[in-house]
C-alpha cells in the first residue's frame, strides 16, 4: 500500500490542475489568489478568487501569481501550492511527491524557484517536467518509439512546440504568447473599435463563447458589457466572430511563425515522419475554433486536437509519475 501521496501538477498560468496517482485528476482551478493587501493573508484560491478579479474592495488584492508560465510572485505562488497540496491530500505525516510541469523555455533560475516554491510548500520531494513533453505523453503519442512526434501545447502564457524521439525532445522552442495574450489582443480591439473598456474575464468568455482562427459557417455573434471610455457609463455593444477573428489574427501569427521555424529547424528524416503523423495541438489555446484547420493550410501538415487538449498536460504529468525511471533516464525529468 502506497503511503506517500504523488502528485503531478500543471502551473500554469491561466489553470492550475492536480493530478493524484491512482485517482487520475482531483483538482482544476483557476490560476488566481485573493490576498488581504496589508496582511498579506491568503483569502481565496481558484474559483472563488477569480470571481474577485476586478471586483476587489481596496484592502484586498486578486492577483495572477505566474506571468508567461513562470513564476511573477513566489510568495503568493508558495502560498497557492500549500493551498493546493492541503485540499488535495490533506495534512498527511509523509510530505507527497511534486511533478511539475514547467515551459521548455524556463532559465535554470526559474526551474529553480518553482522546485523551491514546491518544497517551501510543503512538499517532501519535487521535481519538473518539460510541457511539450508531458503534453505527448497525455495526449497518447507514440513517444517512447523511434520517428518524429510533433506537439504544439498553447497554453494561457506560453505556447511550447517540440518534436519528440525516442523518449526525448529533439527540438523545442517555447513562445511567450498564449491564452492571456489572445485576451489582451481582444481588450484592445474592442477598446479601439468601440471606445469600450472591459476586463480579462469579458474578453476570455468572447474568445471561448465566438473565437475563431478560421471563417466559421454561419458567423456567431454575442453581446459584449463595459464602460464606454467617452461617457464614462456602462454600456452594451454586439461583437461577431469576424471581429474576433481579426483581433486573434496577430498572436495566432506568432505562433505560426514559431511553428515553421520549428518544422525548418528538424532534421528530414523526423520531419517525414511528422508529415505521416501530422501535429498533435494540446492547451486551451488549441480549442479556438478552426486553428488545427488555419495551421493545417500553413504548414501543408495535417493537424488535429487532441481529444483532451485542456487536460494532456496534467495526464501526462501523471503518467509520468508511472513510469518515472524511464522518463528520468530520458533527460525530461529535472529535481534538486
Amino acid at each position: 500500500m502506497r503511503i506517500i501521496a504523488e502528485l503531478g501538477i500543471d502551473l500554469g498560468t491561466a489553470n492550475i490542475l492536480v493530478y493524484r496517482r491512482g485517482k487520475g485528476i482531483v483538482l482544476m482551478e483557476p490560476t488566481v489568489v485573493a490576498i488581504a493587501t496589508k496582511s498579506k493573508k491568503v483569502l481565496a484560491v481558484g474559483n472563488d478568487a477569480k470571481e474577485m478579479l476586478g471586483r476587489t474592495p481596496g484592502n484586498i488584492t486578486a492577483v495572477r501569481p505566474l506571468r508567461d508560465g513562470v513564476i511573477a510572485e513566489y510568495s503568493v505562488t508558495e502560498k497557492m501550492l500549500d493551498f493546493l497540496r492541503r485540499k488535495t491530500v490533506g495534512n498527511q505525516l509523509f510530505k507527497p511527491r511534486a511533478l511539475i510541469c514547467v515551459p521548455s523555455g524556463v532559465t535554470n533560475v526559474e526551474r529553480r524557484a518553482v522546485l523551491k516554491a514546491a518544497r517551501a510548500a510543503g512538499f517532501g520531494h519535487a521535481s519538473t517536467i518539460e510541457e511539450p513533453m508531458a503534453a505527448a505523453i497525455g495526449a497518447g503519442l507514440p513517444i517512447s518509439a523511434p520517428g518524429g512526434n510533433m506537439v504544439v501545447d498553447i497554453g494561457g502564457g506560453t505556447t511550447d512546440i517540440a518534436v519528440i524521439s525516442m523518449g526525448g525532445i529533439v527540438i523545442s522552442q517555447s513562445l511567450r504568447i498564449g491564452g492571456n495574450k489572445m485576451d489582451e489582443a481582444i481588450i484592445r480591439y474592442v477598446r479601439n473599435a468601440y471606445n469600450l473598456a472591459i476586463g480579462d474575464p469579458t474578453a476570455e468568455d468572447v474568445k471561448i463563447r465566438i473565437g475563431s482562427a478560421y471563417p466559421l459557417e454561419p458567423e456567431l455573434r454575442m453581446q459584449v458589457r463595459g464602460r464606454d471610455l467617452i461617457a464614462g457609463l456602462p454600456k452594451t455593444i454586439e461583437i461577431t466572430s469576424e471581429e474576433v477573428r481579426e483581433a486573434l489574427g496577430e498572436p495566432i501569427r506568432q505562433i505560426a511563425e514559431k511553428l515553421c521555424q520549428v518544422l525548418e529547424d528538424t532534421p528530414p528524416e523526423l520531419a517525414s515522419d511528422i508529415i505521416e503523423r501530422g501535429i498533435t495541438l494540446t492547451g486551451g489555446g488549441a480549442l479556438i475554433r478552426g486553428l488545427d484547420k488555419l495551421l493545417a493550410r500553413i504548414t501543408e501538415i495535417p493537424c488535429v486536437v487532441a481529444d483532451n487538449a485542456l487536460h494532456s498536460v496534467a495526464i501526462g504529468t501523471g503518467r509520468a509519475l508511472e513510469e518515472m525511471d524511464a522518463i528520468r533516464a530520458s533527460g525530461a525529468v529535472t529535481s534538486i
